[in-house]
C-alpha cells in the first residue's frame, strides 16, 4: 500500500475556488439584503422629512450610514419617497445590476 499523505491537501485546493464562490454569493446577499433594509428606513425618513415640510432627500441621506450615502439616488413627489441604494460588492458590475430600492408615502391629511 502507498502512503496517501498529500492527498488532503489535493483535496482542499481542489476545491478551494468552490469554497471561495460560496462566500462570495454568501457576501453578496448579506450585502444587498442590508441595502434593501437601509433603502427602507432611508425612504421612510425621507417622508417623515417631508410630512415635516423639511427636505426630503437629506432627511432620507442623513438616515443612511456614511459609506451608502453617494450611493443613494432619491426621488421625491406625489407624498411618495423612494430611495435606490447599490449594495457593496467587491465587483462593481454586480453592484449596478443588485441595485435596491425602498419606499415610503405619505397620507396628506
Amino acid at each position: 500500500m502507498r502512503g496517501q499523505g498529500g492527498q488532503a491537501s489535493v483535496e482542499l485546493l481542489g476545491s478551494l475556488p468552490a469554497m471561495l464562490l460560496a462566500a462570495l454569493v454568501l457576501f453578496q446577499l448579506g450585502a444587498t439584503g442590508y441595502a434593501a433594509v437601509l433603502a427602507g428606513n432611508a425612504a421612510e425618513a425621507g417622508a417623515l422629512a417631508m410630512a415635516a415640510g423639511a427636505d426630503v432627500a437629506a432627511g432620507a441621506r442623513e438616515s443612511l450610514p456614511g459609506w451608502s450615502r453617494a450611493q443613494a439616488r432619491v426621488e421625491a413627489g406625489h407624498g411618495r419617497v423612494r430611495v435606490h441604494l447599490r449594495p457593496s460588492s467587491p465587483l462593481r458590475f454586480l453592484a449596478r445590476r443588485l441595485e435596491v430600492s425602498g419606499q415610503a408615502s405619505v397620507n396628506a391629511p
